[in-house]
């Protein structure tokens, strides 16, 4: 396949598929990264291991508890002026701006507070009711899981 991936679909263990526009106007960096991870298999069997109700839902870490990253190396920041708003699709990171790497988030809510501070890489354009049927938690009991996820 010679043109770039356009969507990202997750199919959860909540019900079914979650189709994400990806973004690479906006993240061209995190797009490729996170494309090549799914296609690799990376996030199959992973779980939302940070699921909070009225803010976001947390995956995308290979230990489940949110410390964990791909073998794959850090990304440097793609921040833009994008806002956070339900179903955008953002990268998790620690306190640098640019150690982001495996893990993201969909928002559920406005989070007008994340703007500019954590690059969006994508929105979700259905399944967002398969994010809102999530285990809550941090984390949760019983973990949502993505089954496979398919950049195409």
């Amino acid at each position: 396949m010679t043109d770039a991936p356009s969507t990202l679909t997750l199919s959860l263990d909540s019900g079914g598929d979650v189709v994400i526009k990806l973004r690479p106007d906006l993240a061209p960096g995190h797009v490729a990264h996170i494309a090549a991870l799914a296609n690799e298999g990376f996030y199959n069997g992973l779980t939302f291991h940070r699921v909070i109700p009225g803010f976001m839902a947390q995956g995308g870490c290979p230990t489940g508890t949110g410390m964990g990253g791909s073998k794959k190396p850090n990304l440097k920041a793609e921040f833009s002026a994008e806002p956070h708003v339900r179903g955008t699709a953002s990268m998790a990171r620690s306190s640098s701006p640019d150690s982001a790497n495996s893990q993201f988030f969909i928002c559920f809510d406005d989070a007008s507070f994340l703007n500019k501070q954590y690059t969006v890489w994508g929105q979700v354009t259905s399944g967002m009711e398969f994010i809102d049927a999530l285990p809550k938690g941090e984390p949760p009991r019983t973990p949502g899981k993505i089954i496979k996820a398919v950049a195409a």
